[in-house]
């Protein structure tokens, strides 16, 4: 008995914070920004540092890209900075929701292929096609990195 009743408060205690806080499982709703893509037919690479500044700032360099519609693209990220930074790729509307659920949940762990989170001095890559044109945003949304300046602007033009 005393198992079952360690298993319902587990999973009544996990239950909330799985279900709101972690991406272990990915997002199946389609990301407007575009689709995973096939490295294969990455026709550029985009390399994008992430790092905190001695005034205290956090930032991407760059902090703009500008691709095609229809282009699959390498984006190789380095964390150069001290601290853990994600980069998260999406409409800004989307950024910002999840920036809220990021300030509840601070250590959510992210298996969505538009997204990575890299430790410091670590280095990974987001293999992406971009298939709608228009704005977009990428943002690093550990809780003050973003107000310390560390999002960034995506243009996807028409082909």
């Amino acid at each position: 008995m005393k198992k079952y009743a360690f298993a319902l408060v587990f999973a009544a205690l996990a239950g909330p914070a799985v279900a709101s806080g972690s991406h272990a499982g990915g997002h199946e709703e389609k990301v407007a920004v575009g689709e995973a893509g096939d490295k294969s037919k990455a026709t550029q690479t985009i390399r994008v540092t992430m790092k905190e500044t001695d005034d205290g700032k956090m930032i991407f360099t760059p902090d703009v890209i500008k691709v095609r519609k229809d282009q699959t693209v390498r984006i190789a990220i380095k964390n150069a900075g001290t601290v853990e930074h994600e980069f998260v790729l999406d409409q800004e509307d989307k950024i910002l929701e999840h920036k809220v659920q990021m300030e509840k949940f601070p250590e959510m762990e992210h298996a969505d292929a538009n997204s990575i989170r890299l430790s410091p001095g670590a280095s990974g890559d987001i293999i992406w096609k971009f298939t709608t044109d228009g704005e977009f945003k990428f943002a690093c949304l550990v809780p003050g990195h973003y107000e310390a300046g560390m999002h960034g602007n995506v243009t996807v033009a028409g082909k």
